[in-house]
């Protein structure tokens, strides 16, 4: 039983350390957003960051657009302006230097105490929705474009270009932009037009007209990527089923074509663009700019163009990987673009063979949360349900044991007289186990049985979406989604760990581990010192393994300590009682002696 014990311990350290070591941590100090209102349109400076352009393959001489096209000089100088389109969901900064998107903040969710900013940009220029002339390799527009402000949540950008034709003659085409804003959703339209008064010849660079890029990283902000704090995860989505793209780093990743739409998210926030139709070329790329070394763009490219005026309609969504804003494009008549069975809410479903139970787990913690509006109280609800439903288990492991513990003499008998015979050795003691009906199996079970368990409550706290900013304590737990902390020491941070907070929970947790260890070992475990070492080591080293985990897994942690602990009290004294009948069972009944006549 020792050995079986140990093994299913060092097993779960091995896994969750394996998890734990790879994750860091994040959050930089938040920039102030601009304070402009609805409507607005406000001149400013042109922005002095330089942003690198993405490294450069080798490029047909063909696609070398900036040598190709020319902005046609405006009739009146226009200088570079912001436009800003608010709705009751988003706010929106839009800049006339190519008809971007410079910030895309969404006013239900807060980074901080400021408005969560889909588009990230580190130092680097920020700029999204940009528009190139070509491949993917090729810079993006720069020039300022003319505002046309239809609506209050309608705008359009446009400016005049030429290009030679065969004979070399130059001809004149305009590029249009134009931006739909819903009111009450994350999702907007983009629609590029370019007409040339059927005098345009084709246009074809390499391949594509143009390229639509998103980048170089979307919100909120971090420091570093992380699987425990902000991740990136890519996919596309054909045919009724979500593929994982794998994007390495430093590199671009080509897509299939013929996909319903694509997406970039993140840990409770994401991406997604939806094609009007699917002969766009896709990539994903990891590529480093400056001011972001680690990014995650998307681009889209238009097939060459060979009519004299065209109007391609994009669709992109800009918010919170959740049901609600996610599932209104599975019916038509819930979104304003009419668009149904997009299944987008594939992008937050989890996957891996934990993805039923962390969807059963996370069940049961909203069935609580509606009860007591508080995810800190339905946390612990879920963790006393957990134990409930594990307790027939418990109880069977601790007969288990028990039953160990009496047939420990015929074992050690069995192992001395076949010592030299491990064959002989196994027969007998499978013959034992039978005859006794006695399975080991059933006293490692329930610890084997948590180690998933442990899996997917980590990945319910980690991700599930409405637990991010939710406040169990006060002062002490604002946010189960993060670790707690009650004093902050930062710029100075601990040698080695890199710790700058002073969290309780982690002390709390081996207390409680520590105290769970006494009541859970067995009499003859005792006396051994393997297992004391396990006893004051295992904790220590799940102290510094999850000390900066979200503070509402240490909370199910420290829980589920106290209920065991309750739990074994009462199968220690049923254990007693059990024990003392079975060895009244097997005392020998000795005949009195008949007296002499």
């Amino acid at each position: 039983m020792e050995k079986r014990t140990v093994l299913a311990v060092v097993l779960s350290v091995i896994v969750i350390s394996g998890s734990y070591l790879i994750q860091g941590m994040f959050f930089p100090p938040a920039t102030e957003a601009p304070t402009q209102t609805s409507g607005q349109s406000e001149t400013v400076q042109p922005v002095q960051t330089a942003e690198t352009a993405p490294e450069q393959r080798t490029i047909p001489e063909t696609d070398k657009t900036t040598n190709v096209i020319k902005a046609e000089e405006m009739s009146e100088s226009v200088s570079e302006e912001t436009v800003v389109i608010e709705t009751e969901l988003i706010k929106v900064i839009l800049s006339n230097k190519g008809g971007d998107v410079v910030s895309y903040y969404l006013k239900d969710h807060k980074d901080g105490d400021e408005y969560v900013d889909m588009i990230f940009s580190g130092t680097s220029e920020k700029r999204a929705f940009s528009l190139a002339f070509g491949g993917i390799d090729t810079p993006k527009i720069d020039d300022t474009f003319h505002v046309n402000r239809i609506s209050d949540t309608v705008v359009e950008f446009y400016r005049d270009y030429s290009v030679p034709d065969n004979n070399g003659e130059s001809k004149k085409f305009r590029l249009s932009k134009r931006y739909d804003f819903k009111p009450d959703e994350y999702m907007f339209e983009l629609a590029v037009t370019i007409d040339g008064a059927y005098s345009i010849p084709a246009l074809n660079f390499d391949g594509s007209a143009y390229t639509i890029e998103f980048g170089p990283q979307i919100g909120p902000k971090f420091e570093k990527l992380t699987p425990r704090y902000e991740f990136r995860n890519y996919y596309t989505y054909a045919n009724g089923k979500r593929k994982t793209e794998k994007v390495q780093n430093n590199s671009v990743t080509e897509v299939s074509s013929r996909i319903s739409w694509a997406a970039i998210a993140g840990k409770y926030f994401t991406f997604i663009a939806v094609p009007d139709a699917t002969q766009y070329e896709m990539a994903f790329s990891s590529k480093e700019v400056n001011g972001v070394p680690e990014t995650s763009r998307f681009f889209m490219s238009r097939p060459a163009l060979n009519a004299s005026k065209s109007t391609d309609i994009y669709r992109f969504y800009l918010g919170p990987k959740t049901q609600k804003a996610l599932g209104i494009y599975d019916f038509s008549d819930r979104n304003a673009f009419k668009l149904g069975d997009l299944n987008l809410s594939e992008v937050a479903s989890s996957n891996g063979f934990l993805a039923p139970l962390e969807f059963i787990l996370k069940w049961f913690l909203m069935i609580f949360y509606h009860i007591i509006p508080n995810y800190g109280v339905a946390i612990i609800l879920v963790t006393i349900l957990v134990k409930v439903l594990m307790f027939p288990l418990t109880k069977k492991s601790s007969e288990s044991t028990l039953r160990m513990q009496t047939l420990s003499p015929k074992i050690k008998e069995i192992q001395e007289k076949y010592k030299n015979n491990s064959q002989k050795m196994n027969v007998e003691m499978a013959e034992l186990y039978k005859r006794e009906g006695y399975n080991p199996l059933f006293g490692c079970l329930p610890m084997l049985l948590q180690i998933p368990i442990f899996f997917a409550m980590y990945n319910l706290f980690n991700n599930h979406f409405d637990l991010r900013g939710a406040m169990f304590i006060p002062g002490w737990i604002p946010d189960l989604s993060l670790p707690e902390s009650v004093w902050n020491f930062s710029p100075f941070k601990i040698p080695i760990l890199g710790w700058s907070d002073l969290r309780l929970l982690p002390f709390i947790y081996v207390g409680s581990q520590l105290l769970n260890g006494k009541f859970t070992q067995t009499h003859d475990q005792k006396g051994n010192s393997q297992m004391k070492m396990m006893l004051y080591i295992m904790p220590i080293m799940f102290f510094f393994i999850l000390y900066d985990v979200p503070s509402g897994l240490l909370l199910y942690w420290i829980m589920s300590n106290v209920l065991t602990m309750v739990q074994q009290i009462g199968i220690n004294k049923y254990m007693a009682k059990k024990k003392a009948a079975m060895l009244v069972e097997n005392e020998p009944v000795i005949a009195p002696k008949r007296k002499k006549k």
